[in-house]
């Protein structure tokens, strides 16, 4: 029933559109709520008091936040399509490469973009973490033949660092340094689900133009 699933969410979000990536996937019918960030509903600050952001998964009245965690509770609960896999070191594995780009590759995405003062350094991390991520990927995805969970939250590596490139100037994923990521990139954003879910890439750059003008002004 689509009114047991309820996702509050924000189309810019790489976080929430994770969450609609896993969800179509699985093909579960699901209530959308978009959010303003800038004046967030009441439902949702009822749903997620603590972070009061999006995205947050309600499921029969019980909401869960946090990307990740939502993702694993995905798929813990419809067992059609599984975005981890069964056996248990791999499944580790996932859950250590899904951590490493959050923990780890967004804080470095967001200085090398965002930040002035700490840009080069940013950017001379940021090219060395993803080189972790080219060695780790040896097939079309990293869940294998399929999309699984490091693809899905390596969205912003894939979709955002293009964009980014395009709005900052600053080009870091190029076909001469990461191959194997550039061409997991095509792929993935070129899934007919994914892409289904994904903002358009011009939709996103002047999203991105308009957050970087207000930080500049």
């Amino acid at each position: 029933m689509a009114e047991e699933v309820k996702l509050f969410g924000a189309w810019g979000s790489a976080f929430s559109l994770r969450v609609d990536i896993a969800l179509k996937l699985k093909g579960i019918n699901y209530e959308y709520h978009e959010e303003d960030l800038f004046n967030k509903s009441s439902l949702l600050i009822k749903y997620n008091p603590i972070h009061k952001k999006v995205p947050v998964l309600v499921h029969h009245d019980k909401p869960l936040a946090e990307s990740q965690v939502i993702l694993e509770y995905i798929d813990e609960t419809w067992e059609n399509y599984p975005i981890l896999p069964k056996d248990p070191y791999e499944r580790a594995k996932a859950r250590f490469w899904a951590r490493f780009i959050d923990d780890k590759c967004f804080p470095a995405i967001w200085k090398a973009y965002w930040s002035k003062d700490e840009r080069e350094k940013a950017v001379e991390e940021l090219i060395e973490l993803l080189k972790f991520l080219e060695n780790e990927l040896d097939d079309n995805f990293f869940g294998g033949e399929t999309v699984g969970l490091v693809d899905i939250v390596g969205n912003i590596i894939a979709h955002w660092l293009p964009a980014l490139h395009e709005v900052a100037g600053v080009e870091i994923l190029t076909e001469e340094k990461f191959p194997k990521l550039c061409r997991w990139s095509h792929e993935f954003v070129n899934h007919s689900v994914v892409k289904e879910v994904l903002p358009s890439r011009e939709k996103l750059i002047a999203f991105l133009r308009d957050r970087l003008e207000s930080r500049s002004s």
